[in-house]
């Protein structure tokens, strides 16, 4: 008994030693697991953040993307310069046609072209050039050193940038609107949706066509430059006196002929009067006849009144 007394205490110190290894244990597993929970925690947020951290990078990246063309396309600015002459010459037709030679020279072309005369003394025209742009400036010094004097002298330039880098973000995404549609167009399966599908896509397509048309249009404006020139000679006719005095046979002959002309218009004037005026004409004859009778008789009868 008093053995069993002893072994009373040993029996209750090992049973607190196994509870408190248990209870270590069972905490030691807590805790891992735990931390296993906030690890795969951690992992996911970690995942997300670096998804996010991507999205973020994708997005930013989108985002710079247009500001990448914008500055881009601002550094080589799109402008279409027009140039307004008007020129006096001293002569229309040679100016007119050195003009035309210093164009094709440049790599130009006409656009329109017109003349004007009136009578001997005056001879105006138009004429409209297309010029590379990057010669704009050389064949106006070219163009103004043919004029006798430059009346007015007008250039303008229409900055065209935006417009042209607006048409060209609409044409992107128009671009990927028209694959997403070919790609619904080649999934779809019911026939209706397959002819709706083709109908946005031919709604797309047409306003791509649209937009690059426009984008064509203003590359062409820019690449040439437009010269519209008014040409203007004025000349005073001066008579070839020496030139007359040498053709007198000339002159004489028609004198003469005139001179002709006259007696006749003459002649012919008195045969319309007599011959449209014979019926008065014989009245008073007639009457004169009678009057010329009773004087002459008149005076014989009474030769002293």
């Amino acid at each position: 008994m008093k053995r069993a007394k002893k072994l009373v205490p040993v029996w209750i110190v090992f049973v607190f030693l196994f509870l408190s290894a248990c209870s270590s244990n069972s905490k030691s597993e807590s805790a891992k697991m735990d931390q296993t929970s906030n690890n795969k925690a951690d992992a996911v947020q970690y995942g997300n953040q670096e998804k996010a951290s991507m999205l973020s990078s994708k997005d930013l990246k989108l985002e710079k993307e247009p500001d990448a063309v914008i500055k881009k396309d601002m550094q080589a600015q799109m402008v279409i310069y027009t140039a307004d002459l008007e020129f006096r010459v001293n002569s229309f037709e040679q100016t007119l046609q050195r003009i035309e030679e210093k164009a094709e020279k440049y790599g130009g072309y006409i656009a329109e072209s017109g003349v004007t005369k009136e009578g001997k003394e005056h001879m105006s025209g138009n004429i409209r050039i297309r010029i590379p742009q990057k010669y704009f400036q050389e064949f106006l010094h070219d163009a103004e050193g043919q004029a006798a004097e430059v009346i007015h002298r007008n250039i303008s330039g229409q900055d065209v940038t935006e417009e042209y880098v607006d048409l060209e973000s609409r044409l992107k995404s128009k671009k990927i609107v028209e694959g997403r549609l070919t790609t619904f167009m080649k999934n779809a399966e019911k026939t209706e949706d397959l002819l709706k599908i083709s109908a946005d896509l031919a709604t797309v397509q047409e306003e791509i066509e649209t937009i690059e048309g426009k984008m064509k249009f203003i590359k062409n404006q820019t690449a040439f430059s437009t010269v519209n020139i008014m040409l203007s000679e004025s000349r005073v006719v001066v008579p070839d006196i020496e030139k007359e005095n040498l053709n007198t046979w000339e002159r004489t002959k028609k004198q003469f002929m005139k001179s002709t002309n006259a007696l006749f218009a003459i002649v012919s004037g008195l045969v319309v009067f007599v011959i449209g005026n014979l019926p008065i004409l014989i009245i008073l004859l007639v009457i004169g006849f009678l009057l010329y009778l009773y004087i002459k008789k008149r005076s014989k009868t009474n030769p002293r009144g």
